[in-house]
């Protein structure tokens, strides 16, 4: 199984972009991972929110396949416990799923459409971050799970 993490918005805070190279060299190690980023609106401040959410939606269908499994990272979603995703992400090998693909939306969230296509919604806590600093948690709790399920040391209960 693949996972793939699209984002909106290349991110401008250089530590967050050395975490994620970070991780990412380590997820190598366990699964296909890669990180996309979905290019920021132009000429965003003459659009409302909900036109900028559309437009931004429009850009995310257009790079999702129909066979893609799409969690999106959503503040509303499923709560899990860092061994509970392990589990998840290993129920999720177990299956069918060959692309699993984990999206974060941009500022003001997701349109109507990327949550009619997700299968699911999944909040990594019911804390706010910034859409570009959940980049790097996200794919840390991913490399946890990945630790946890090969039982390496890395997690401690």
């Amino acid at each position: 199984m693949k996972i793939q993490l699209l984002v909106i918005g290349k991110t401008s805070q250089g530590f967050v972009e050395r975490g994620l190279a970070e991780y990412a060299g380590r997820l190598k190690h366990y699964l296909p991972f890669e990180m996309q980023v979905i290019p920021d609106i132009k000429n965003a401040k003459n659009l409302s929110f909900e036109q900028i959410k559309e437009k931004e939606g429009e850009n995310l269908l257009k790079l999702l396949q129909p066979t893609d499994y799409v969690a999106l990272l959503d503040e509303h979603g499923m709560e899990f416990t860092s061994m509970q995703f392990a589990a998840y992400i290993e129920k999720k090998k177990q299956t069918t799923i060959k692309h699993l693909v984990f999206v974060i939306g941009g500022p003001y969230g997701f349109s109507q459409k990327i949550y009619n296509r997700a299968q699911e919604k999944i909040a990594l806590s019911k804390m706010t971050f910034s859409h570009q600093l959940i980049r790097l948690v996200f794919a840390e709790q991913l490399y946890r799970a990945m630790t946890i399920l090969c039982g390496e040391p890395y997690h401690h209960e």
